[in-house]
């Protein structure tokens, strides 16, 4: 069996090998390309090697919301290619993120590619219009990307209240505990202060109801034993 010290060393020797390869795929792709490696053993600081600039991110910054989903779903976490998402700032992304793996296959990063697509994304509309194929683009989902993972959980809060606290019934109250635990919200530490705190709520009582809502999802049929 490897000792988890060995485990540790062969992590930290993966994220070596790869930190170069990070200004190669980023010098391959051109200036609308960024390649971010993440760390996950560190969810706050997760970026351990940047090259490009997309998303407005630096080393030492946190994970998006794309990488918490991934912590949250753990080792049954798979690659995720050629998505397209929406900065902020409107920006139009396409993205993989690749899975690392250990020799357990434990997940504890990603590499990921992000090419800024909104150039092309208007010239497919511009001349679909010239041409009278004039269906509006699908509305693309909106990825927060931060250096500081508490906006980053804010906004997840933010899309997931869409009534008040108090106006929830218990079923609510574990559906909304439930649907940030599968986005990987409380891999995040101090985040069950956070969403407390957002929430009007004890910490004592944010336990309560995520504990609940993980023992509701572990008994529901079909869910995970």
């Amino acid at each position: 069996m490897t000792s988890d010290r060995a485990l540790e060393a062969e992590r930290d020797a993966i994220v070596a090998a790869l930190t170069p390869v990070v200004d190669g795929l980023a010098a391959t792709f051109g200036p609308m390309c960024e390649v971010v490696l993440h760390d996950y053993r560190d969810p706050e600081t997760s970026v351990v090697a940047l090259a490009g600039s997309v998303t407005g991110r630096a080393v030492g910054g946190a994970m998006s919301e794309i990488g918490l989903r991934i912590v949250a779903r753990g080792d049954e976490a798979r690659d995720e290619l050629n998505y397209l998402t929406r900065t902020g700032t409107g920006r139009t992304v396409k993205s993989s993120t690749m899975v690392l793996r250990d020799s357990t296959g434990t997940v504890f990063g990603a590499l990921c590619v992000n090419l800024d697509v909104t150039a092309v994304s208007e010239a497919h509309t511009l001349l679909g219009a010239l041409a009278g194929l004039g269906a509006a683009p699908a509305e693309l989902p909106v990825t927060t990307f931060g250096d500081d993972i508490d906006s980053v959980v804010d906004v997840i809060l933010d899309t997931h209240r869409h009534e008040p606290w108090g106006a929830l019934d218990r079923a609510g109250r574990l559906a909304l505990f439930r649907s940030l635990d599968e986005r990987g919200v409380f891999a995040v530490r101090r985040a069950i202060e956070q969403v407390a705190a957002r929430l009007g709520i004890s910490r004592a009582s944010a336990y309560s109801y995520l504990s609940q809502a993980r023992a509701t999802t572990s008994t529901t049929p079909g869910g995970p034993a």
